[in-house]
């Protein structure tokens, strides 16, 4: 989801040495889905690991996203064009994409759920799950409904792990009570928990050992959560989390506390709480480039970032404005986080536009 990028497009190379380095390593698995990087996400895998390491070697997950079939003939077709983008013969893990309580009766009325179940079946499939953006209400509803469920992908960090909207322990407590594995996204909150403010990052800095450490080790040292997913995009990233995840440990007391510390900071911030997922972006009609946006606002009230009005109007040149937005209200339909992006784009049009 957030691989390097080099003039416009996927910097294969530099993918292909995380890739080996990653599997010289010992770790294994891979995530993907078609919506990623535009479509290009699958590919780029095929060129820097399938086509190159035999498939024993790693495991790869793949997810069906609802904007991707509207019948159930279609989500065959749509299945076999996934396998041979990322040139394999079957997923260690099929997910039903990013399940809330609005995409769920698609999901059923399509019956997406049984489709997985017979790839499974045919060997085209090793594991069937889910990955999760909805309250936890509505995850027990889909997991009583569906016991051949098999993981459940959740979003998982220290500063959404008590948030009311999106319910990260609850979420979790429910996958336990269900017997499902855990699978972790966005255990730092789409970089948010990488750069923090100066106040926050002194706390970790007195114990040593980077922002990111503290942000995955805190979801992995949940008994349940069998897989922690990083959105690495640089072999520098990929050495700073090889080093505190081959011998991995379990946050201490002392550790804790000071997360605990920092998780506060961050949410009496104020920041939106957008992950960059760009999920929200496809369909706007007026093109606006939201999560770029956002993310100008956030480092302009987190860290009074002269530097944001700058960006601001680079990545508002030649695309929308916030002040464009016309209130449609199709972004939200999208957003995993459930911002309410129309009053979010109307205060940073307050803020960069007048």
């Amino acid at each position: 989801m957030r691989l390097p990028e080099k003039n416009g497009g996927i910097d294969i190379p530099a993918f292909r040495q995380m890739v080996d380095l990653f599997l010289k390593e010992g770790f294994t698995y891979f995530d993907t889905a078609h919506v990623y990087h535009d479509g290009k996400s699958e590919t780029a895998l095929k060129e820097a690991l399938t086509s190159r390491y035999p498939r024993e070697k790693y495991m790869l997950t793949d997810k069906l996203t609802m904007n991707m079939f509207s019948k159930r003939e279609d989500i065959e077709k749509v299945f076999r064009e996934q396998l041979d983008a990322a040139g394999v013969d079957y997923f260690d893990f099929y997910l039903m994409h990013a399940q809330t309580h609005e995409n769920y009766g698609k999901y059923m009325k399509c019956h997406a759920y049984e489709e997985a179940v017979r790839f499974k079946k045919e060997g085209r499939v090793r594991h069937v799950g889910i990955s999760f953006h909805d309250k936890a209400d509505v995850l027990e509803k889909i997991l009583s409904e569906h016991p051949e469920i098999e993981a459940v992908q959740i979003q998982f960090n220290y500063v959404d792990y008590l948030d009311p909207g999106v319910q990260s322990k609850a979420v979790y407590d429910v996958c336990e009570k269900y017997g499902k594995p855990v699978i972790v996204m966005e255990p730092c909150k789409g970089g948010g928990l990488i750069n923090l403010p100066e106040n926050a990052a002194e706390i970790f800095e007195k114990l040593g050992g980077s922002h990111a450490g503290y942000a995955i080790r805190f979801a992995a040292s949940f008994p349940s959560v069998k897989m922690v997913l990083s959105g690495m995009s640089s072999l520098l990233q990929m050495q700073d989390n090889l080093s505190f995840m081959k011998d991995f440990k379990p946050l201490n007391e002392e550790e804790k506390e000071a997360v605990g510390k920092v998780r506060d900071i961050v949410r009496g911030m104020g920041a939106i709480p957008c992950t960059a997922c760009h999920y929200c972006t496809p369909g706007c009609p007026k093109n606006i480039p939201i999560p770029d946006l956002f993310a100008c606002y956030n480092a302009k009230k987190q860290y009074r970032d002269w530097n944001s009005d700058f960006y601001y109007d680079v990545n508002t040149n030649g695309r929308g404005k916030a002040g464009d937005c016309i209130r449609c209200g199709q972004c939200e339909k999208m957003c995993p986080q459930h911002i309410k992006i129309r009053d979010e784009l109307k205060l940073v049009a307050k803020t960069f536009e007048h």
